[in-house]
Protein backbone atom coordinates (compact mmCIF):
# COMPACT_ATOMS: atom_id res chain seq x y z
CA UNK A 1 0.00 0.00 0.00
CA UNK A 2 1.28 3.00 -1.26
CA UNK A 3 1.53 6.05 1.62
CA UNK A 4 1.59 10.08 1.36
CA UNK A 5 1.98 11.53 4.07
CA UNK A 6 1.52 15.35 4.46
CA UNK A 7 2.70 17.19 7.05
CA UNK A 8 1.47 20.62 7.27
CA UNK A 9 3.58 22.13 10.67
CA UNK A 10 3.96 25.37 8.34
CA UNK A 11 0.00 25.49 6.68
CA UNK A 12 -0.56 24.87 2.96
CA UNK A 13 -0.88 26.03 -0.38
CA UNK A 14 -1.02 25.18 -4.09
CA UNK A 15 2.69 25.87 -5.05
CA UNK A 16 4.14 24.65 -1.56
CA UNK A 17 2.27 21.11 -2.12
CA UNK A 18 3.25 21.55 -5.97
CA UNK A 19 6.78 21.73 -5.15
CA UNK A 20 7.05 18.97 -2.67
CA UNK A 21 5.05 16.81 -4.63
CA UNK A 22 7.91 17.54 -7.25
CA UNK A 23 10.80 16.55 -4.86
CA UNK A 24 9.41 12.93 -5.37
CA UNK A 25 9.93 12.47 -8.67
CA UNK A 26 12.97 11.10 -10.30
CA UNK A 27 13.05 13.71 -13.22
CA UNK A 28 10.60 16.40 -13.12
CA UNK A 29 11.89 17.68 -16.22
CA UNK A 30 9.03 15.63 -17.94
CA UNK A 31 6.02 17.01 -15.70
CA UNK A 32 7.12 20.68 -16.50
CA UNK A 33 7.40 20.05 -20.05
CA UNK A 34 3.87 18.62 -19.90
CA UNK A 35 2.79 21.94 -17.58
CA UNK A 36 4.13 24.05 -20.08
CA UNK A 37 2.85 22.72 -23.21
CA UNK A 38 -0.57 22.83 -22.04
CA UNK A 39 -2.68 26.15 -23.88
CA UNK A 40 -2.60 28.29 -21.54
CA UNK A 41 -1.53 32.01 -22.71
CA UNK A 42 1.12 33.66 -21.33
CA UNK A 43 1.92 30.75 -18.67
CA UNK A 44 5.15 29.06 -17.41
CA UNK A 45 5.93 27.03 -14.37
CA UNK A 46 9.32 26.78 -13.05
CA UNK A 47 9.74 24.78 -9.96
CA UNK A 48 13.66 25.31 -8.71
CA UNK A 49 15.96 24.55 -6.01
CA UNK A 50 15.54 26.16 -2.81
CA UNK A 51 17.44 26.72 0.69
CA UNK A 52 15.70 28.04 3.65
CA UNK A 53 17.34 27.80 7.58
CA UNK A 54 19.49 25.33 6.18
CA UNK A 55 16.58 22.39 4.67
CA UNK A 56 17.29 22.15 0.84
CA UNK A 57 13.73 21.64 -0.97
CA UNK A 58 12.44 22.86 -4.57
CA UNK A 59 10.39 26.47 -4.55
CA UNK A 60 7.82 26.99 -7.42
CA UNK A 61 7.23 30.08 -9.52
CA UNK A 62 4.40 30.96 -12.23
CA UNK A 63 4.83 33.47 -14.55
CA UNK A 64 2.00 34.97 -15.89
CA UNK A 65 3.13 37.08 -18.98
CA UNK A 66 6.54 37.52 -17.41
CA UNK A 67 5.27 38.56 -13.67
CA UNK A 68 5.55 36.25 -11.26
CA UNK A 69 2.17 35.78 -9.41
CA UNK A 70 2.53 36.72 -6.09
CA UNK A 71 5.75 39.36 -6.27
CA UNK A 72 4.98 41.99 -9.00
CA UNK A 73 1.22 41.40 -9.04
CA UNK A 74 1.16 43.02 -5.23
CA UNK A 75 3.37 45.90 -6.05
CA UNK A 76 2.03 47.26 -9.11
CA UNK A 77 -1.54 46.34 -8.74
CA UNK A 78 -2.53 46.79 -4.88
CA UNK A 79 -0.88 49.72 -3.74
CA UNK A 80 -2.45 49.75 -0.21
CA UNK A 81 -2.45 47.98 2.76
CA UNK A 82 -4.57 45.45 0.86
CA UNK A 83 -0.85 44.67 -1.14
CA UNK A 84 1.18 44.86 2.70
CA UNK A 85 -0.66 42.47 4.70
CA UNK A 86 -1.41 39.71 1.69
CA UNK A 87 2.24 40.35 0.20
CA UNK A 88 3.32 39.49 3.82
CA UNK A 89 1.45 36.93 4.29
CA UNK A 90 0.48 35.35 0.97
CA UNK A 91 3.82 35.90 -0.79
CA UNK A 92 4.88 32.87 1.06
CA UNK A 93 2.17 30.47 -0.93
CA UNK A 94 2.90 32.54 -3.92
CA UNK A 95 -0.48 33.46 -3.39
CA UNK A 96 -2.18 36.44 -5.19
CA UNK A 97 -5.09 35.38 -5.49
CA UNK A 98 -4.42 31.33 -5.47
CA UNK A 99 -4.99 32.96 -3.23
CA UNK A 100 -7.24 35.97 -2.74
CA UNK A 101 -9.97 34.21 -4.35
CA UNK A 102 -12.65 37.00 -2.96
CA UNK A 103 -9.57 39.16 -1.95
CA UNK A 104 -8.98 41.16 -4.89
CA UNK A 105 -10.55 44.30 -6.42
CA UNK A 106 -12.52 45.04 -9.75
CA UNK A 107 -10.07 44.28 -12.28
CA UNK A 108 -10.67 41.58 -14.67
CA UNK A 109 -12.76 38.94 -12.98
CA UNK A 110 -13.64 35.78 -13.77
CA UNK A 111 -16.47 33.44 -12.80
CA UNK A 112 -16.43 29.57 -11.83
CA UNK A 113 -18.02 28.34 -15.22
CA UNK A 114 -15.15 29.87 -17.59
CA UNK A 115 -12.42 28.34 -15.24
CA UNK A 116 -14.07 24.58 -15.26
CA UNK A 117 -14.30 25.36 -19.37
CA UNK A 118 -10.97 26.27 -19.78
CA UNK A 119 -9.89 22.97 -17.26
CA UNK A 120 -12.28 20.91 -19.65
CA UNK A 121 -10.62 22.25 -22.44
CA UNK A 122 -6.97 21.34 -21.76
CA UNK A 123 -5.41 18.08 -23.25
CA UNK A 124 -5.15 16.40 -20.01
CA UNK A 125 -6.64 12.76 -18.61
CA UNK A 126 -10.07 12.36 -17.50
CA UNK A 127 -9.12 12.19 -13.75
CA UNK A 128 -6.68 15.01 -13.79
CA UNK A 129 -9.66 17.29 -15.45
CA UNK A 130 -12.18 16.04 -12.66
CA UNK A 131 -9.97 16.53 -9.67
CA UNK A 132 -9.19 20.43 -10.70
CA UNK A 133 -12.71 21.27 -11.51
CA UNK A 134 -13.80 19.90 -7.77
CA UNK A 135 -10.85 21.71 -6.64
CA UNK A 136 -12.40 24.52 -7.84
CA UNK A 137 -15.69 24.14 -6.93
CA UNK A 138 -14.84 23.58 -3.43
CA UNK A 139 -13.41 26.81 -3.25
CA UNK A 140 -16.17 29.39 -4.90
CA UNK A 141 -18.57 26.66 -2.61
CA UNK A 142 -16.54 28.02 0.62
CA UNK A 143 -16.53 31.78 -1.05
CA UNK A 144 -20.28 31.50 -1.67
CA UNK A 145 -20.86 30.18 2.03
CA UNK A 146 -18.24 32.32 3.75
CA UNK A 147 -19.88 36.03 2.03
CA UNK A 148 -23.73 34.95 1.66
CA UNK A 149 -23.73 35.47 -2.07
CA UNK A 150 -24.60 32.25 -4.83
CA UNK A 151 -21.35 30.80 -6.15
CA UNK A 152 -22.31 32.41 -9.80
CA UNK A 153 -21.11 35.44 -8.42
CA UNK A 154 -17.98 34.65 -6.73
CA UNK A 155 -15.12 36.04 -9.11
CA UNK A 156 -11.56 35.15 -9.70
CA UNK A 157 -9.20 37.85 -10.30
CA UNK A 158 -7.47 37.31 -13.66
CA UNK A 159 -3.97 36.75 -13.43
CA UNK A 160 -4.70 35.38 -9.75
CA UNK A 161 -6.80 32.19 -11.20
CA UNK A 162 -4.49 31.34 -13.97
CA UNK A 163 -1.77 31.16 -11.01
CA UNK A 164 -3.66 28.98 -9.23
CA UNK A 165 -5.35 27.09 -11.85
CA UNK A 166 -1.87 26.05 -12.50
CA UNK A 167 -1.13 25.57 -9.04
CA UNK A 168 -4.23 23.01 -8.88
CA UNK A 169 -3.56 21.30 -12.70
CA UNK A 170 -0.10 20.82 -11.24
CA UNK A 171 -0.69 19.04 -8.24
CA UNK A 172 -3.55 16.85 -9.78
CA UNK A 173 -0.85 15.78 -12.66
CA UNK A 174 1.78 14.87 -10.18
CA UNK A 175 -0.57 13.00 -8.12
CA UNK A 176 -1.96 11.16 -10.69
CA UNK A 177 1.53 10.09 -11.51
CA UNK A 178 2.54 8.90 -7.85
CA UNK A 179 -0.96 7.37 -7.51
CA UNK A 180 -0.99 6.96 -3.79
CA UNK A 181 -3.60 4.37 -1.88
CA UNK A 182 -3.93 6.89 1.19
CA UNK A 183 -3.13 10.78 1.63
CA UNK A 184 -3.24 11.16 5.15
CA UNK A 185 -2.79 15.23 6.18
CA UNK A 186 -1.37 16.00 9.76
CA UNK A 187 -3.05 18.72 11.88
CA UNK A 188 -2.52 21.95 10.14
CA UNK A 189 -0.50 24.80 11.77
CA UNK A 190 -3.42 27.70 10.73
CA UNK A 191 -0.85 30.98 11.56
CA UNK A 192 -2.67 33.44 13.61
CA UNK A 193 -3.39 37.37 13.66
CA UNK A 194 -5.29 39.11 11.14
CA UNK A 195 -5.53 39.84 7.57
CA UNK A 196 -6.39 43.10 5.22
CA UNK A 197 -8.68 42.30 2.62
CA UNK A 198 -11.57 43.68 0.55
CA UNK A 199 -13.91 42.44 2.94
CA UNK A 200 -12.18 44.30 6.03
CA UNK A 201 -9.50 43.03 8.80
CA UNK A 202 -10.71 39.63 8.65
CA UNK A 203 -9.19 36.58 11.81
CA UNK A 204 -7.00 34.12 10.30
CA UNK A 205 -7.91 31.85 8.89
CA UNK A 206 -9.91 33.80 6.43
CA UNK A 207 -13.61 32.59 6.88
CA UNK A 208 -13.34 30.75 3.03
CA UNK A 209 -10.52 29.12 4.17
CA UNK A 210 -11.83 27.91 7.55
CA UNK A 211 -15.23 26.37 5.73
CA UNK A 212 -12.57 24.88 3.80
CA UNK A 213 -10.53 22.93 6.90
CA UNK A 214 -14.03 21.65 9.09
CA UNK A 215 -13.59 18.58 10.46
CA UNK A 216 -9.87 18.70 10.02
CA UNK A 217 -7.42 18.92 13.05
CA UNK A 218 -6.31 22.63 13.38
CA UNK A 219 -4.11 24.89 15.56
CA UNK A 220 -2.88 28.34 15.88
CA UNK A 221 0.27 28.13 17.12
CA UNK A 222 2.44 31.04 17.19
CA UNK A 223 3.43 32.15 14.03
CA UNK A 224 1.69 35.18 13.11
CA UNK A 225 0.78 34.96 9.32
CA UNK A 226 -1.54 32.92 7.16
CA UNK A 227 0.03 30.00 6.74
CA UNK A 228 -2.93 27.92 5.16
CA UNK A 229 -4.66 29.82 1.68
CA UNK A 230 -7.76 28.83 0.47
CA UNK A 231 -6.10 26.50 -2.38
CA UNK A 232 -4.20 24.55 -0.06
CA UNK A 233 -6.90 23.73 1.94
CA UNK A 234 -9.19 22.75 -0.77
CA UNK A 235 -6.54 20.52 -2.52
CA UNK A 236 -6.01 18.77 1.02
CA UNK A 237 -9.74 18.45 1.22
CA UNK A 238 -10.34 17.07 -1.90
CA UNK A 239 -7.61 14.28 -2.02
CA UNK A 240 -7.16 13.31 2.27
CA UNK A 241 -8.33 10.06 2.88
CA UNK A 242 -7.16 10.41 6.53
CA UNK A 243 -6.16 13.09 9.71
CA UNK A 244 -4.07 12.64 12.18
CA UNK A 245 -0.40 11.52 12.74
CA UNK A 246 2.18 9.43 10.70
CA UNK A 247 1.29 5.50 10.39
CA UNK A 248 3.50 3.08 10.87
CA UNK A 249 5.33 3.59 7.52
CA UNK A 250 8.84 3.06 5.48
CA UNK A 251 9.34 6.02 3.98
CA UNK A 252 11.48 5.96 0.48
CA UNK A 253 11.18 9.27 -0.42
CA UNK A 254 10.82 12.83 0.99
CA UNK A 255 9.66 16.05 -0.52
CA UNK A 256 10.08 19.82 0.96
CA UNK A 257 8.18 22.84 -0.91
CA UNK A 258 9.54 26.14 0.28
CA UNK A 259 7.62 29.12 0.61
CA UNK A 260 8.87 32.49 -0.42
CA UNK A 261 9.20 34.52 3.01
CA UNK A 262 11.45 33.65 6.06
CA UNK A 263 9.22 33.00 9.26
CA UNK A 264 11.33 31.78 12.85
CA UNK A 265 10.93 28.51 11.70
CA UNK A 266 11.47 26.99 8.21
CA UNK A 267 8.95 28.21 5.81
CA UNK A 268 8.13 24.72 3.97
CA UNK A 269 5.47 21.85 3.25
CA UNK A 270 7.03 17.95 3.48
CA UNK A 271 5.97 15.02 2.49
CA UNK A 272 6.67 11.55 2.83
CA UNK A 273 6.54 9.07 0.51
CA UNK A 274 6.69 5.14 1.37
CA UNK A 275 4.55 2.27 1.88
CA UNK A 276 2.34 0.48 5.15
CA UNK A 277 5.22 -1.05 7.09
CA UNK A 278 3.12 -4.08 7.55
CA UNK A 279 3.01 -4.26 4.12
CA UNK A 280 6.07 -4.68 2.41
CA UNK A 281 4.72 -7.61 0.22
CA UNK A 282 1.40 -9.57 -0.85
CA UNK A 283 2.09 -12.06 2.15
CA UNK A 284 1.93 -9.16 4.64
CA UNK A 285 -1.41 -7.95 6.08
CA UNK A 286 -1.80 -3.74 6.87
CA UNK A 287 -2.53 -1.93 9.98
CA UNK A 288 -4.55 1.14 10.02
CA UNK A 289 -6.92 3.53 12.27
CA UNK A 290 -9.83 3.96 12.36
CA UNK A 291 -12.60 5.88 15.20
CA UNK A 292 -15.28 4.55 16.82
CA UNK A 293 -18.10 6.69 17.83
CA UNK A 294 -20.81 5.48 20.02
CA UNK A 295 -23.85 6.64 22.08
CA UNK A 296 -26.69 4.88 24.79
CA UNK A 297 -30.10 5.25 23.02
CA UNK A 298 -33.26 3.89 25.06
CA UNK A 299 -36.22 6.67 23.85
CA UNK A 300 -36.32 6.10 20.17
CA UNK A 301 -38.66 3.68 18.26
CA UNK A 302 -36.92 0.89 16.09
CA UNK A 303 -37.87 3.12 12.46
CA UNK A 304 -35.93 5.96 13.51
CA UNK A 305 -32.97 4.12 14.76
CA UNK A 306 -32.72 2.35 11.53
CA UNK A 307 -32.88 5.46 9.73
CA UNK A 308 -30.47 7.44 11.61
CA UNK A 309 -28.30 4.01 10.80
CA UNK A 310 -29.09 4.70 6.94
CA UNK A 311 -27.94 8.67 7.04
CA UNK A 312 -24.61 7.53 8.60
CA UNK A 313 -24.48 4.74 6.05
CA UNK A 314 -25.09 6.76 3.11
CA UNK A 315 -22.49 9.38 4.83
CA UNK A 316 -19.70 7.16 4.45
CA UNK A 317 -19.82 5.04 7.73
CA UNK A 318 -17.77 1.74 7.45
CA UNK A 319 -20.12 -0.02 9.70
CA UNK A 320 -22.78 1.06 11.89
CA UNK A 321 -24.76 -1.81 14.17
CA UNK A 322 -26.65 -1.65 17.39
CA UNK A 323 -25.66 -3.46 21.35
CA UNK A 324 -28.77 -4.14 23.14
CA UNK A 325 -27.26 -3.02 26.90
CA UNK A 326 -29.15 -1.65 30.22
CA UNK A 327 -29.19 2.10 30.32
CA UNK A 328 -29.29 4.48 33.37
CA UNK A 329 -32.84 3.91 35.71
CA UNK A 330 -32.84 0.47 34.05
CA UNK A 331 -34.08 1.00 31.13
CA UNK A 332 -33.39 -1.28 28.30
CA UNK A 333 -31.63 0.55 25.63
CA UNK A 334 -29.04 0.21 22.38
CA UNK A 335 -26.15 1.03 21.95
CA UNK A 336 -24.99 2.65 18.55
CA UNK A 337 -21.72 2.54 17.41
CA UNK A 338 -20.43 3.85 14.56
CA UNK A 339 -17.08 3.26 12.35
CA UNK A 340 -15.77 5.85 10.72
CA UNK A 341 -12.29 7.03 8.99
CA UNK A 342 -10.88 9.79 10.88
CA UNK A 343 -11.25 12.21 8.28
CA UNK A 344 -14.85 11.73 8.57
CA UNK A 345 -15.41 11.80 12.30
CA UNK A 346 -16.70 15.39 12.61
CA UNK A 347 -19.34 15.18 9.88
CA UNK A 348 -20.46 11.42 11.64
CA UNK A 349 -20.73 13.18 15.10
CA UNK A 350 -22.42 16.06 13.94
CA UNK A 351 -24.87 13.39 11.99
CA UNK A 352 -25.45 11.13 15.13
CA UNK A 353 -26.87 14.56 17.07
CA UNK A 354 -29.05 15.46 14.42
CA UNK A 355 -30.58 12.31 13.75
CA UNK A 356 -30.92 10.51 17.17
CA UNK A 357 -31.82 11.39 20.69
CA UNK A 358 -28.53 11.75 22.14
CA UNK A 359 -26.88 14.54 23.95
CA UNK A 360 -23.36 13.51 23.51
CA UNK A 361 -20.93 11.52 21.44
CA UNK A 362 -17.94 9.22 22.97
CA UNK A 363 -14.97 8.35 20.36
CA UNK A 364 -12.17 6.77 20.71
CA UNK A 365 -9.39 6.21 17.85
CA UNK A 366 -8.60 2.30 17.18
CA UNK A 367 -6.49 0.30 15.58
CA UNK A 368 -7.10 -2.42 13.11
CA UNK A 369 -5.19 -5.06 11.50
CA UNK A 370 -7.18 -5.38 8.10
CA UNK A 371 -6.00 -8.00 5.54
CA UNK A 372 -5.22 -6.75 1.70
CA UNK A 373 -8.02 -6.85 -0.67
CA UNK A 374 -8.49 -6.87 -4.02
CA UNK A 375 -12.32 -7.18 -6.07
CA UNK A 376 -12.08 -9.25 -9.44
CA UNK A 377 -14.66 -10.27 -11.80
CA UNK A 378 -14.61 -14.29 -11.70
CA UNK A 379 -16.71 -16.58 -14.20
CA UNK A 380 -19.06 -19.15 -12.49
CA UNK A 381 -21.84 -21.29 -13.72
CA UNK A 382 -23.86 -18.51 -13.50
CA UNK A 383 -21.94 -15.59 -15.45
CA UNK A 384 -19.31 -13.29 -13.99
CA UNK A 385 -19.35 -12.68 -10.49
CA UNK A 386 -17.23 -10.10 -8.73
CA UNK A 387 -15.10 -12.00 -5.61
CA UNK A 388 -13.73 -10.11 -2.70
CA UNK A 389 -9.88 -11.11 -2.28
CA UNK A 390 -8.30 -10.77 0.90
CA UNK A 391 -4.69 -11.90 1.64
CA UNK A 392 -2.23 -10.75 4.31
CA UNK A 393 -0.58 -12.01 7.49
CA UNK A 394 -0.18 -16.37 6.27
CA UNK A 395 -3.95 -15.76 5.65
CA UNK A 396 -5.59 -15.88 2.19
CA UNK A 397 -9.42 -16.27 1.90
CA UNK A 398 -12.55 -15.09 -1.11
CA UNK A 399 -16.18 -14.82 -1.01
CA UNK A 400 -18.05 -13.63 -3.65
CA UNK A 401 -19.92 -10.18 -3.47
CA UNK A 402 -23.28 -10.37 -1.84
CA UNK A 403 -25.01 -7.99 -4.39
CA UNK A 404 -23.97 -10.51 -7.04
CA UNK A 405 -25.35 -13.50 -5.66
CA UNK A 406 -28.67 -11.78 -4.62
CA UNK A 407 -29.17 -11.16 -8.06
CA UNK A 408 -28.39 -14.31 -8.98
CA UNK A 409 -30.94 -16.01 -6.53
CA UNK A 410 -33.57 -13.62 -7.73
CA UNK A 411 -33.19 -14.96 -11.31
CA UNK A 412 -33.07 -18.03 -10.63
CA UNK A 413 -35.28 -17.87 -7.68
CA UNK A 414 -32.62 -20.42 -5.49
CA UNK A 415 -32.03 -19.28 -2.05
CA UNK A 416 -28.91 -17.07 -1.81
CA UNK A 417 -27.34 -20.12 0.85
CA UNK A 418 -27.60 -22.25 -2.46
CA UNK A 419 -26.07 -20.17 -4.87
CA UNK A 420 -23.39 -19.43 -2.80
CA UNK A 421 -22.43 -23.34 -2.11
CA UNK A 422 -22.52 -23.53 -6.02
CA UNK A 423 -20.18 -20.43 -7.01
CA UNK A 424 -17.43 -21.68 -3.79
CA UNK A 425 -17.59 -25.12 -5.59
CA UNK A 426 -16.59 -24.27 -9.20
CA UNK A 427 -14.17 -22.01 -7.80
CA UNK A 428 -10.23 -23.12 -8.31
Amino acid sequence: MKILYIECAMGASGDMLLSALAGLLPDKNTFLQTINSLPIPGIRVDIGPCTRQGISGLHTKVSIGGIVEGEELHEHEHGHTHKHEHAHQHEHHDYANEHEQEHSHAHDQNSLDPILALIDSLPLSKKVVTDAQAVYRLIAEAESKAHGKPVAQVHFHELGMMDAVCDILGVCMLLEMLSPDRIIVSPIHLGSGTVHTAHGTLPVPAPATAELLKGFPVYSGDIVGELITPTGAALLRHFSTDTGSMPAMTVSQIGYGMGTKDFPRCNCLRVFWGTAAEAESLTDGVNDQIVELCCNIDDMTSEALGFAAEILRDNGALDVFFLPVMAKKNRAAYLLVCLCRPSDEHKMAVSLLKHTSTFGVRRSLQDRYILNREYRSTDTPFGPVTMKYGFGYGIEKQKPEYEDIAEIAKRTSLPISAVYDEILKALP
